[in-house]
């Protein structure tokens, strides 16, 4: 009974949380085989717990594993330069998840992430919830503006909105360590 119970739980969260944690891994690695064997260390570790009901949150610990994860094949590698870290988006600017998420792993760099990391999720906890929670799913999840929008009832605008406030606050909140970490 308790294997059954078991079963079903992996089955639920690949069937509620599969796709987005496949784009949310590919999104951050170098190669679709890559990220499929991100998560299948992320469907097998999940498949190991022995309890699959003590998980609070399924959604934020399968996609806390899959950082975890994604973090250890990224020590593997080996380093490359700090320039080579700098991808701007079509509108010129740099995009913090890149640098959080780079594969430059040197002790400066690893603890300026940290601290970054750390800083990040101060600033989110300071921004009205339904910023934060739009901003989180945005970015760190990988749903797209619509997806959002559709899963919260909410006007697309709205949640266009929200994500603008959030990115304008979290800019301006961290623009001193950001001056840090690429002045290092």
């Amino acid at each position: 009974m308790v294997n059954q119970q078991k079963e079903s739980g992996v089955i639920e969260a690949v069937r509620n949380y599969g796709k987005r944690l496949s784009r949310f891994i590919r999104s951050r690695v170098s190669s679709v085989e890559d990220a499929e064997d991100i998560l299948q260390d992320v469907w097998f570790q999940l498949s190991n717990m022995v309890d699959i009901e003590q998980i609070e949150q399924v959604n934020a610990w399968l996609f806390r594993v899959a950082r975890n994860k994604i973090t250890d094949k990224y020590r593997k590698q080996t380093p490359q330069s700090l320039d080579d870290l700098v991808y701007e988006d079509e509108d010129g600017e740099i995009l913090f998840k890149d640098i959080l998420l780079s594969d430059f792993n040197t002790p400066e760099t690893e603890h300026l992430k940290e601290v970054f990391w750390q800083e990040l999720f101060v600033a989110l906890d300071e921004l009205p919830a339904n910023q934060r929670e739009v901003f989180i799913l945005n970015e760190m999840e990988d749903m797209t503006l619509q997806e959002i929008a559709n899963q919260t009832g909410e006007n697309l605008k709205t949640i266009i909105s929200r994500k603008g406030y959030a990115v304008k606050y979290l800019r301006k909140r961290l623009q001193t360590l950001y001056d840090e970490f690429w002045t290092y």
